[in-house]
């Protein structure tokens, strides 16, 4: 089965980002993908946040969601759009992405729980919990691939979510992101493998790439990764779409060889010596 990653440098007009959606959903249906997998905040990244709240609307107003669904019905292919900024219910932000069906139909949403507040060596400084309020929900939800867990970006570095979405079925884990350059550069690779081998389940993770109209950069790398944990596709920092073959078949043959989902158990409290 195909499926296809759309790696993309999102700007600060979310009507040139729809466009950008809307010819890679028609790409991948070219290409026969099923499913198509874009990265966080495909619809606007912008740093400055009074400037890009003026494009964040609640989900019912949001013209980049009605034209991804518009599209995916128009070229009958699923879409994992990985994240919008929309206003939620209490008029704080929410990082939300979603899984809409080849009939254009939203299957599932999931608002990311982990939020990126963090100082970097290089200078960079992230508050994303002064303007977006967490999720609280792990989501999976049955798509053509098989059941995808969701989360984003922030969320790769922390295993109890991933293991709730395996516990609760995921065969596939999407990822997709808008790592920095530093920070993509020393984890990327090795987190997304790590949670590919530790559940054996494949790994989608779409990516931002390049340098942004608001000055940040991103790493790239959109990756997919098996349940072995062997690379399937790069994509380099070049922005575009990429298409890999994914076996469903290969997690149930990896985990018969390391069982280690069969093995898992609670950890009681530890104690102090």
């Amino acid at each position: 089965m195909k499926a296809a990653i759309l790696q993309m440098t999102s700007g600060i007009d979310p009507r040139a980002n729809a466009a950008t959606l809307v010819e890679g959903i028609a790409e991948a249906a070219g290409q026969g993908a099923a499913m198509l997998f874009t990265p966080e905040m495909s619809g606007l990244l912008d740093r400055h946040r009074k400037r890009g709240s003026a494009s964040i609307v609640a989900e019912d107003d949001d013209g980049v969601l009605a034209a991804v669904r518009e599209a995916a019905a128009a070229n009958g292919i699923w879409v994992h759009l990985g994240s919008l900024a929309l206003r939620g219910a209490d008029e704080r932000f929410v990082n939300r992405g979603f899984v809409i069906d080849d009939r254009g139909a939203i299957r599932a949403r999931y608002d990311k729980i982990h939020l990126f507040d963090v100082d970097l060596a290089s200078g960079e400084r992230w508050r994303e919990s002064d303007a977006y309020a967490p999720g609280d929900c792990a989501v999976v939800v049955d798509t053509p691939l098989g059941k995808l867990g969701l989360s984003i970006c922030y969320d790769l570095r922390f295993p109890d979510l991933y293991r709730a979405l395996t516990d609760a079925g995921a065969s596939v884990l999407a990822v997709p992101a808008a790592f920095t350059r530093p920070t993509g550069a020393a984890h990327w690779h090795v987190l997304l493998r790590a949670r590919a081998i530790e559940a054996g389940v494949h790994v989608i993770a779409a990516a931002q790439t390049g340098t942004h109209a608001d000055g940040r950069s991103t790493y790239g790398h959109s990756l997919a990764i098996d349940p072995w944990g062997e690379v399937l596709l790069d994509m380099g920092e070049d922005a575009g779409l990429g298409v890999f073959e994914i076996d469903p078949a290969r997690v149930a043959d990896v985990r018969s060889r390391v069982p280690a989902l069969a093995h898992r158990r609670t950890i009681p409290p530890v104690e102090a010596a």
